[in-house]
């Protein structure tokens, strides 16, 4: 299944959808490349469910690096749109195939595989809910399993731990 933003529709409050809008749009316009993660792209692949933020995966062009390693947002890049926070994720080195995801039309949303593993590293409880909603809504598990076996083979104990704890909860 492709992911598709559309399916936020009547689920998320439309102020996070309109700032989610802006701020891909702001983005596009600074030449920053982008795609939706956390939670709305939860709801793109499949399980959409309401959130207070928008998250994106930003490429290195959204900061700007200072002398002795201070890191700084570009001017106009968005933190903040009508009270919703705007965070801004970027890929550690190492993740090339991570970043690989920047390739796809800026503002839309990331992938189910690249999206699992993002929930994996993050490691929150709220996050491994996400993935078992996934799952119970019919992600890709053999397409998860595999870009986690080729990209980060030791997420895929706890991926499959969760995927057989959503199954027998479903």
């Amino acid at each position: 299944m492709k992911p598709d933003l559309t399916l936020l529709e009547g689920v998320v409050a439309p102020v996070v959808l309109d700032a989610m809008r802006s701020a891909s749009a702001a983005l596009t316009a600074l030449g920053i490349r982008h795609v939706v993660v956390g939670g709305l792209a939860v709801g793109a692949n499949g399980h959409p469910r309401a959130t207070r933020d928008v998250d994106f995966l930003v490429g290195d062009e959204a900061f700007e690096i200072r002398g002795g390693g201070f890191v700084t947002m570009k001017p106009g890049v968005p933190i903040q749109i009508n009270r919703v926070p705007i965070d801004l994720l970027s890929a550690e080195p190492g993740e090339d195939h991570l970043a690989a995801s920047l390739s796809a039309t800026p503002g839309s949303s990331i992938d189910a595989p690249r999206l699992v593993y993002m929930k994996l590293k993050a490691g929150r409880l709220r996050d491994r809910g996400d993935i078992a909603d996934l799952v119970n809504a019919g992600v890709d598990i053999d397409a998860c399993r595999g870009y986690l076996a080729t990209n980060a083979a030791e997420y895929l104990t706890d991926f499959e731990a969760i995927v057989a704890k959503a199954v027998t909860e479903d």
